[in-house]
């Protein structure tokens, strides 16, 4: 049965780390414990549920540094009394997933879960400023800050983002904020297909009306958010933020623009906020199955074109985020990984995570992009330096 160490300090994490290391006994790093994907295996867990609590919050600078523990409705709370919020829209899988456990800010950063927002804020680790963890020797480092430097070398703050706790343990994270957009409202065209919505995501993409938020809903789709209340037919949907004035008058220019691909609607703020949170969430695929989901990153180009060639040869559901970069693609039987992959090789790369299926299909299926032969080395060499007796296993 695997124990759940719960350190109360990092010096209390390194001490786990290194009698680990001299037993020669693996560790599952944990966070909120939201992810499926996670699973120990039989190993000891290492938990960061008691390195909770805001360090330090400095909202003149739009920065603040908390322990990796802090759940994210903490982390919220403290930000809504200043108006401010996370660039990158941290998205909860939980829903679709049909997980329990608390979102933390360090798992955030250690997934680099990143929403609707991403293709033009960056991703969970553009906001990351500085890192506090333990590396597997069991030693305490320190990397970055908290402002902004430019700095040569490698940068272990971003490179631990997104390392999904296979090199070392977070203790502690410093992050840059923003403030809250003082309006928001989403163009809704209606009716367009797939390839449509792509050339009409483009067009606003290349306008100067700053966009915030492109996404195609096909009509499979479309009914399964904001309860069903949009237009009949596939809605492309694009946000608009910032002053309640600059909203008006960009709403009014992407609209025009827009008329030309089809019929054109307006969603206010509290629609615009339930809208982009349910395409963030996944919510189209929280249908309480476990029927296989892919997360597929692309060129946006592109999305709809892999789309389009899976359907020739198997059942697939799917809308797009990212001005079509990132599809959600939902199975009706089998992962199908092979040919998921094989398709978006042709396309000219990308990313295919399997996010969720059935226990056995996650057993056999790769659920990660397998990195190519170069990334895969370079991986391994870092892998080595902060991870040399081996103690993070590679997982979700």
């Amino acid at each position: 049965m695997s124990v759940i160490h719960d350190p109360l300090s990092e010096e209390a994490a390194a001490r786990i780390i290194l009698s680990a290391a001299a037993a020669g006994s693996p560790l599952q790093i944990r966070g909120g414990g939201t992810r499926t994907l996670a699973q120990a295996g039989g190993r000891d867990i290492l938990s960061s549920a008691n390195l909770s609590g805001i360090v330090a919050y400095n909202p003149a600078e739009m920065t603040m540094t908390a322990r990796s523990g802090t759940p994210l409705e903490e982390i919220a709370a403290a930000l809504e009394k200043h108006r401010q919020m996370l660039a990158f829209e941290p998205l909860d899988l939980r829903p679709v997933l049909g997980t329990g456990g608390i979102p933390t800010i360090g798992g955030v950063f250690a997934t680099n879960a990143s929403g609707a927002r991403r293709f033009v804020a960056g991703a969970a680790r553009d906001s990351l400023l500085g890192v506090r963890f333990v590396n597997g020797a069991g030693e305490i480092i320190k990397a970055g800050g908290r402002v902004m430097k430019n700095v040569t070398g490698l940068d272990l703050a971003k490179l631990l983002a997104g390392s999904r706790g296979t090199l070392a343990f977070l203790t502690e994270v410093t992050f840059r904020l923003l403030p809250v957009p003082e309006d928001a409202a989403t163009i809704v065209v209606s009716g367009l297909n797939d390839a449509e919505a792509a050339a009409a995501m483009a067009t606003a993409m290349s306008m100067t009306v700053e966009v915030s938020g492109a996404a195609h809903l096909p009509e499979s789709v479309r009914g399964r958010v904001l309860g069903g209340r949009l237009p009949d037919g596939a809605a492309t949907v694009l946000r608009l933020e910032g002053l309640a004035a600059s909203v008006a008058v960009r709403a009014e220019k992407l609209s025009a623009a827009m008329a030309s691909f089809g019929a054109v609607s307006v969603l206010d703020a509290g629609a615009t906020a339930q809208l982009w949170r349910e395409i963030r969430d996944v919510q189209p695929y929280a249908d309480g199955t476990a029927r296989p989901l892919w997360r597929v990153s692309v060129a946006p180009t592109v999305g709809h074109q892999l789309v389009a060639a899976l359907r020739l040869e198997t059942g697939v559901d799917a809308y797009y985020d990212w001005q079509g970069g990132l599809v959600w693609l939902r199975m009706e039987a089998n992962p199908e990984a092979e040919l998921v992959r094989r398709y978006i090789k042709a396309l000219g790369g990308g990313h295919a995570t399997l996010m969720r299926a059935s226990a056995a299909a996650m057993a056999t299926t790769p659920v990660l992009q397998p990195q190519a032969e170069a990334i895969a080395a370079l991986s391994t060499r870092i892998k080595e330096k902060l991870d040399p007796a081996g103690l993070f296993p590679a997982g979700w």
